[in-house]
């Protein structure tokens, strides 16, 4: 049933896409009239690099939008509003969001980053983030809150067959400006660190794309293809294992514990290795808990 969805699924795509597609133009004699103020554009690369269970690297150029939720002119579909966003992270500011936004029908939205600033007086500072990490092809997705100068957050997803939940991952962002960057390494209790990802990107000037549905045109689409052109690269024939791939049921209880368990003792060194004395510790502290938001994958996999 799910090779049947994935094949159905390409076919309306491709369909899609190509009808899309053709209506771009006229689209963009209509942003001649109709400047958006609200978003800016970033193009980049993203590089990922892991050590388990084959030593493999790749990167990929990449755009993305950062949308001020605020000034926007209508609700994104399926993501946080403004006053959500504040009241999950209990700041007062402005709240800006870091996507990929769909083009001709399409969707693949790996990270999207909320960044929530708090104001006092004349000063605005970044105080909180919000993630959202979605997996592929399944479509399921997790919401955390992370403090983006530098926090350890339970892993809370599957994002890989090939990848088990015992590992936490380790996440910074920095103020977005003309620069742009989030790191996130997985730390493993028996492997280490045996993951890293990032994402470097730089600001465009204001004219230098006038019409965003130009200037992400396919980028959904060329995500999937390096996603899957990647994991097929690594893992061969057992790429097609990931269609049928069933998870725990209790993974999210799990994670929930493993995070308080995280913020209570912390990681003893860098390798993500838990020392003896932090055994037990969840007895004699009472650490906060986190915001976890999980969405459930899409049928068939639902």
């Amino acid at each position: 049933m799910e090779i049947v969805y994935l094949l159905c699924s390409m076919f309306y795509t491709l369909v899609t896409t190509l009808t899309l597609s053709l209506l771009i133009p006229f689209h963009a004699l209509l942003r001649r009239w109709a400047p958006s103020t609200h978003i800016s554009l970033y193009q980049g690369t993203v590089w990922h690099q892991r050590r388990h269970p084959v030593n493999h690297s790749f990167q990929y150029p990449v755009r993305y939008a950062l949308i001020d939720l605020e000034r926007a002119p209508h609700a994104l579909p399926q993501h946080l509003s403004a006053d959500e966003a504040r009241q999950i992270t209990h700041t007062n500011g402005p709240i800006l969001l870091l996507t990929i936004p769909p083009s001709v029908g399409y969707e693949q939205n790996p990270l999207s980053v909320y960044y929530c600033y708090d104001v006092e007086g004349t000063s605005t500072c970044l105080n909180k983030c919000i993630a959202e990490v979605t997996n592929t092809p399944w479509g399921e997705r997790v919401s955390f809150i992370f403090n983006p100068h530098s926090d350890l957050v339970a892993k809370s997803l599957h994002v890989s067959p090939f990848m088990d939940m015992l590992g936490s991952w380790n996440i910074k962002a920095n103020d977005p400006g003309e620069n742009l960057t989030i790191s996130i390494s997985v730390h493993h209790p028996e492997l280490g660190n045996y993951f890293t990802a990032s994402l470097k990107a730089k600001r465009l000037s204001s004219s230098s794309e006038s019409d965003h549905a130009i200037f992400f045109w396919l980028m959904p689409h060329k995500v999937a293809v390096w996603i899957y052109w990647h994991v097929s690269s690594i893992f061969g024939y057992t790429f097609f294992l990931l269609f049928f791939w069933q998870h725990s049921p209790t993974y999210r209880e799990e994670a929930l514990k493993r995070d308080q368990k995280l913020q209570c003792c912390g990681l003893s060194d860098e390798n993500g290795k838990r020392g003896k004395e932090h055994v037990g510790c969840l007895g004699e502290t009472s650490p906060r808990s986190r915001w976890f938001r999980w969405r459930d994958a899409k049928w068939p996999w639902s």
